[in-house]
């Protein structure tokens, strides 16, 4: 099981690398287009905002993962260990059942919805779908990774660290 975590996260830190590497890019070429060239590319904007959603979506899934998300810990820490435990357990399974029911059912229903109404983006003419698919996948991860911290927190264990996040 900690391999096939650890293949996810390896997967996501160069799956979002690559993603800011691109947007990067994208947004270069658009300053360069514009004020170089006097020339504006047509794609380069909305191509940098799908790459931002991607981005904010998948690394909120990261960021819940690697424990880098805003959270407040002001009151849990009044608890004992053991209530701490308990807290966390709640919270998490909290946050696994919103990303399934609000993520992945409701994003997954907007992505269908699109796609069936073949809503297509204006510059870059591919369908919403693809751009929204972002909700859903980023749900599916966020509930791995719950279960994956409810497991860990039942059996007393801790979930293997992110290397080279920090």
């Amino acid at each position: 099981m900690i391999k096939f975590i650890r293949l996810i996260d390896n997967a996501l830190k160069w799956f979002l690398a690559c993603l800011m590497a691109a947007i990067v890019l994208v947004v270069c070429w658009q300053v360069v287009s514009r004020f170089v060239l006097n020339a504006p590319s047509s794609i380069t904007e909305e191509l940098a905002r799908t790459l931002l959603i991607w981005i904010g979506m998948i690394g909120a899934a990261f960021a819940y993962r690697t424990g880098v998300h805003l959270g407040l810990d002001i009151l849990t820490q009044k608890f004992s260990p053991a209530g701490q435990r308990k807290i966390a357990a709640v919270l998490t399974a909290a946050v696994a059942a919103f990303a399934v029911a609000v993520m992945v059912i409701g994003g997954g229903n907007l992505v269908r919805l699109t796609y069936e109404l073949n809503q297509m983006s204006a510059a870059l003419d591919i369908k919403m779908a693809y751009i929204y698919l972002a909700i859903p996948i980023s749900g599916v991860l966020i509930a791995f990774y719950g279960c994956c911290q409810l497991y860990a927190l039942a059996t007393n264990q801790n979930l293997p660290v992110v290397e080279g996040v920090h």
